[in-house]
């Protein structure tokens, strides 16, 4: 990595930390671009040469949320015997990760960058590995993946080896339990469930395997 690399990366960071500190002790709401180049240290201006808009540097931001999550995998992964029973591991965790901070998985997954994330997960685990942590080679295809589309179709490919299903049904399963997911997140987000968390992914995985089970009987 030369200079200007390294440069580039540690003023980045520079910027998403401040931003951080102001999510952690305001609200994501409060974040502007004024306040974080003041916290930082830099003017306004200065900003613009690593992030598009403060929407972009947001996104970076936002990340930081999926470091317990994402450290949480490998245990909950490799105790699982079979590729379903990991597949719905990997679920539980990210609902109740994401259920806590339902706005910034929404930012994250779901906003005008979440078609892009390739380049931007792999940008910022350079700026923070150790936010990645020790995962299996099973597990980075799916963290670094391009969107939450292709992210959870590398994990879902592999619960179906052995099941007479075409590319097309796979597809299917994977869009329904995407926006099974994103429909519970918004209820969340918006208030509007009279159940607990825990009662809201212990749904989600039930009516995950029962799309599943449609499918392979």
């Amino acid at each position: 990595m030369d200079k200007k690399q390294i440069q580039r990366k540690r003023m980045m960071a520079y910027f998403i930390q401040a931003a951080n500190k102001i999510i952690e002790e305001e609200g994501i709401e409060a974040v502007t671009i004024r306040k974080v180049a003041d916290l930082a240290g830099y003017n306004s201006a200065t900003i613009y040469n690593y992030f598009e808009n403060l929407d972009h540097l947001i996104f970076f931001t936002c990340m930081k949320y999926l470091r317990e999550y994402v450290l949480s995998l490998p245990q909950n992964f490799n105790k699982m015997k079979n590729s379903i029973d990991k597949y719905l591991a990997i679920w539980k965790a990210f609902c109740y990760h994401s259920f806590k901070n339902p706005k910034i998985y929404y930012r994250i997954f779901f906003n005008k960058y979440s078609n892009s994330l390739d380049d931007t997960i792999k940008l910022y685990y350079e700026i923070f590995p150790e936010e990645l942590g020790k995962q299996s080679y099973d597990l980075l295809p799916m963290l670094l993946g391009q969107n939450i589309y292709d992210r959870n179709m590398y994990i879902l490919e592999s619960c179906f080896l052995d099941e007479n299903l075409t590319k097309k049904d796979i597809e299917e399963i994977n869009e329904i339990h995407i926006l099974l997911y994103q429909a519970m997140l918004l209820r969340i987000i918006n208030e509007q469930i009279d159940f607990t968390i825990e009662e809201a992914i212990n749904r989600i995985l039930l009516y995950m395997k029962r799309i599943m089970l449609s499918y392979t009987k």
